[in-house]
């Protein structure tokens, strides 16, 4: 049968992949989100948003290592390191570092995945591209898809500049992760995950990379260690049911999680495989979680100090008041 555009459910014209749309159909939410979908979003930048990156000391941003392992970062520079030169592109103006995994592989036509942050008044934005220049100064960005999302979950936090200190050498870890991993993910309330949308087979959607915010209590993760990995246990709340994340989790199990210590500026990479759980004991030992999903670790990348911001101490978001703890 002939596509027909105008059919809001049409798959081959929809925004959304096939996990997306599996997910969103098994939600109840299938024909309500593809309608929010095709207005929402967009392949450019509208001037809101355009401003919006200008004014970031921080962006969040994934990309794949030589295996196509998704690995998620967060770059930093004074206001303005980030711009965009017209709708349809970004510009970041960023060195970087040879110990960051999500970097190590970018190159010219290679998918990134962004997100503009910023924390103190829970705004954000997504954006999914392919690299279009770089140079010793930071790289170019074409835009494939751009779009809001709503400040849920975010934890209120400003940065204070401070001087920025030369990168230590990097702490490589496999899947059982150290005491220093196990205790920065312990206390987390914030972490990000970077994730890849499937090749476009029945989708105007590009094959590309997302990197998603994740925000809950101190503690609302758990770690396990099971058949000599360690897994990572992660609630899911309500949120705006594109299920752009666990949609690609589903087609695409490899992601990437990174924690952010606020309090001395380090980064900890992970990498591994997600696994969504729709059912199971969790579900009641956790108020407020629709599903879970749980993300066994392959690999770790400390790097101590490498921001040059700390953080002030966080506001918890209106929604997580409602929410529980492990029991």
């Amino acid at each position: 049968m002939a596509s027909d555009p105008s059919n809001p459910t049409n798959d081959s014209t929809s925004p959304f992949h096939a996990g997306e749309r599996e997910l969103q159909t098994r939600a109840g939410v299938r024909d309500r989100i593809e309608q929010i979908g095709r207005r929402v979003l967009r392949d450019h930048l509208i001037d809101q948003h355009r401003e919006f990156f200008a004014l970031l000391p921080t962006l969040i941003l994934s990309g794949l290592d030589a295996a196509e392992q998704p690995w998620a970062t967060m770059l930093a520079g004074p206001p303005g390191f980030v711009n965009s030169p017209d709708v349809r592109s970004l510009r970041v103006e960023a060195v970087r570092a040879p110990q960051d995994p999500a970097l190590a592989e970018l190159a010219l036509g290679a998918p990134v995945g962004l997100l503009g942050l910023q924390a103190h008044t829970r705004r954000r934005n997504r954006l999914n591209g392919v690299v279009t220049a770089l140079d010793d100064a930071g790289f170019a960005i074409a835009v494939r898809q751009s779009f809001g999302n709503c400040p849920k979950y975010i934890l209120g936090r400003e940065p204070e500049r401070r001087m920025a200190t030369s990168e230590t050498p990097a702490v490589h870890g496999g899947k059982i992760l150290d005491a220093v991993a196990r205790r920065l993910i312990a206390n987390a309330d914030t972490f990000f995950v970077a994730s890849r949308s499937p090749a476009p087979k029945d989708s105007r959607q590009a094959q590309g990379l997302d990197v998603s915010h994740r925000g809950g209590k101190p503690g609302f993760v758990r770690i396990d260690d099971e058949r000599e990995a360690s897994v990572v246990t992660i609630p899911d709340f309500v949120g705006n049911d594109y299920f752009n994340t666990l949609g690609n989790l589903l087609l695409a199990p490899a992601c990437g999680l990174l924690f952010v210590d606020y309090a001395t500026g380090g980064l900890l990479h992970l990498a591994g495989d997600g696994e969504l759980l729709w059912s199971g004991a969790d579900l009641e030992a956790y108020a407020g979680a629709q599903r879970f999903w749980r993300f066994h670790v392959r690999a770790s990348v400390w790097r101590p100090g490498v921001l040059p911001y700390r953080w002030t101490t966080p506001d918890l978001a209106p929604q997580l008041v409602e929410t529980g703890n492990w029991l």
